[in-house]
């Protein structure tokens, strides 16, 4: 498979996202995985210390599996959502599910007719800002656009737009490398 339109993921990643998606397909329950995903999503946005567990060595591909599947049964996923997390962690791929989750999310949008994009920020974004990025998005690209936000404090300001290869970073924190740069230069 090539690089998916929406989302760069490795070679990996887009497998387990496509198999997810065509069993998901397959068994009618896409709607319900895609809202699983979602839920995931905000897990992972929400808290470090799952990202930093899932991808560290310390722990065996079986000792993940165990902790996404209480994590599933507290967050009352699908059992083809919570099945597919225990394969991913038992293949080593636990510290990929994020990058897995978008790529997914991707072929849902395409599916849909639209794109997705990553929208970083210092600070959540309000109803009206969301709003005029959708439809700022939306005239650059011809076509509609899920918005998937997350809040990292280390961009200090600005933000970091992604819709597929595409990349639009205005973060206060690149400009300051980028005069630090500079400046060593001159």
């Amino acid at each position: 498979m090539t690089p998916s339109e929406d989302v760069i993921t490795g070679e990996a990643g887009e497998r387990y996202a496509r198999a997810l998606f065509e069993l998901a397909d397959e068994a009618g329950a896409l709607a319900k995985v895609e809202t699983d995903v979602d839920t995931l999503l905000s897990a992972f946005a929400e808290s470090a210390d799952l990202s930093r567990a899932l991808a560290s060595p310390v722990f065996k591909g079986a000792e993940k599996a165990a902790a996404l599947s209480e994590l599933s049964k507290k967050l009352k996923l699908n059992k083809l959502t919570s099945d597919f997390l225990a394969v991913a962690a038992r293949n080593g791929r636990a510290g990929d599910l994020k990058d897995i989750l978008r790529a997914f999310k991707a072929l849902a949008a395409r599916r849909r007719g639209s794109s997705s994009a990553d929208v970083i920020s210092a600070d959540p974004l309000t109803a009206t800002q969301l709003k005029e990025l959708k439809t700022a998005l939306k005239t650059a690209l011809g076509r509609d656009v899920e918005i998937r936000t997350e809040v990292r404090e280390d961009i200090i300001g600005g933000l970091i737009v992604k819709v597929g290869s595409r990349m639009f970073d205005s973060s206060l924190k690149t400009k300051l490398e980028g005069l630090r740069k500079t400046m060593k230069e001159a």
